[in-house]
């Protein structure tokens, strides 16, 4: 089998065996032990103009293709989030549209889909509280009409306009009011976003969990669960905890999610995670041992896809969608490594080769030997020498 070559910091490289692709099955039967969703990300057109401030240029045939293969494998998809590169590269029009074009091909297979809402679309960086409301009830009512479920997420206008909980309280209880179903709570950390570093009233964890807590217990009725991306398993198990039994805990920890998703005798995460984007076959494999009872196997295929998780996250963590493409374009969903935005310019050569150590060793690369020519054509393009170079067969694979 080829060799796979890395790059180090200092310019140097090594070969290492390119490990086979694990065996999993995708499941005959809905998953059942965890409610799991992948946050999905966007492929641009390679040949359009994707570069810093453009207007995003979506090649929607490989975008939507790519959320039929996390389907395929019993998960979910979140879209519209973070992960779709939303406020870095996808402007408000392209989210729409991918919006309503992911209800609808949800609608074609049966498949879970929710979708985030925001009050990004207002140019304006400033705006009042009722203008807040306004904005969420907008994108609240657009995604609701086109029929997929909805994750509330944190908003950077409330984040500027709020200056007490109780303000958090009045805008949360009054979209919530508007909206038809039970929506997904958001609580994104200022790893991910620095401008949401007081989120729900407070800097500070105890105090944030508080408010968001009296939030949901207000709002029974209108809050299937909350989405904690703080990077902190113990503030989320602590808030887990407190949770009403009508509302579950969506891990957004990607450092973390093993053994919050595991649980322990009192309770346990679901998932709504950017890193199963990347793993989807080991996240329904997982869930599917879970399902039969097996934590071993849970543990033995989930836990070796951390640290892939945890490099593809390291900081600043808000450039984490580098990785998510990189390991799309890898995988075959992609034909080029390219991102709206310019974005795959936002991590090195050094990086993306500790992902591709890391994803090779997890079982992460779903077809070895085109992942290792991809990845072996990039360090030629960039001047690096390869020390082994993939057969010739694959290599005229990665050019289609």
């Amino acid at each position: 089998m080829t060799g796979l070559t890395l790059l180090a910091a200092d310019g140097s490289t090594t070969v290492i065996p390119l490990a086979a692709a694990p065996s999993f099955s995708k499941p005959r039967r809905p998953l059942e032990s965890r409610v799991a969703y992948a946050a999905a990300h966007v492929v641009p057109r390679a040949w359009a103009d994707n570069t810093p401030g453009q207007p995003a240029e979506i090649d929607w045939d490989r975008t939507l293709a790519y959320r039929h293969h996390v389907w395929s494998w019993g998960l979910g998809v979140a879209d519209a989030m973070d992960t779709a590169q939303r406020n870095m590269g996808l402007d408000a029009a392209a989210t729409r549209e991918l919006i309503s074009r992911s209800a609808a091909e949800a609608a074609t297979v049966g498949a879970n889909l929710v979708v985030g809402v925001n009050t990004d679309h207002v140019d304006d960086e400033s705006i009042s509280l009722d203008q807040v409301i306004d904005a969420y009830k907008e994108q609240l009512h657009f995604t609701e009409d086109a029929g997929a479920g909805v994750v509330l997420m944190a908003s950077r206008h409330l984040a500027r306009a709020a200056t007490t909980a109780d303000d958090y309280r009045r805008v949360y209880r009054e979209v919530l009011a508007a909206a038809g179903t039970p929506v997904i709570l958001h609580w994104l950390g200022a790893a991910f976003d620095p401008s949401l570093a007081s989120y729900f009233g407070s800097t500070e964890t105890d105090a944030a969990s508080d408010t968001l807590v009296s939030i949901i217990e207000y709002n029974r009725d209108k809050v299937a669960g909350v989405k904690m991306s703080l990077l902190d398993a113990g503030s989320e198990i602590a808030v887990r905890e407190r949770l009403p039994e009508s509302a579950r805990m969506f891990t957004g920890d990607d450092f973390n999610y093993v053994g919050l998703i595991e649980g322990d005798e009192r309770s346990h995460s679901d998932a709504l995670l950017g890193a199963f984007t990347t793993i989807a076959p080991h996240a329904s494999a997982a869930i599917q041992a879970l399902d039969a009872g097996d934590v071993a196997e849970y543990r033995r295929i989930l836990g070796p896809t951390e640290a892939l998780s945890r490099q593809i996250f390291a900081a600043p963590t808000y450039y984490y969608k580098t990785g998510v493409a990189f390991m799309s374009w890898l995988n075959g969903h992609q034909p080029a490594f390219s991102m709206v935005g310019g974005l795959h310019a936002a991590r090195s050569l050094p990086h993306l080769s500790e992902i591709v150590r890391l994803a090779n060793e997890s079982g992460a690369l779903e077809r070895p030997e085109l992942a290792a020519a991809r990845w072996h054509s990039l360090l030629t393009l960039n001047g690096v020498e390869v020390s082994s170079a993939p057969a010739r067969s694959t290599l005229e694979e990665v050019l289609v």
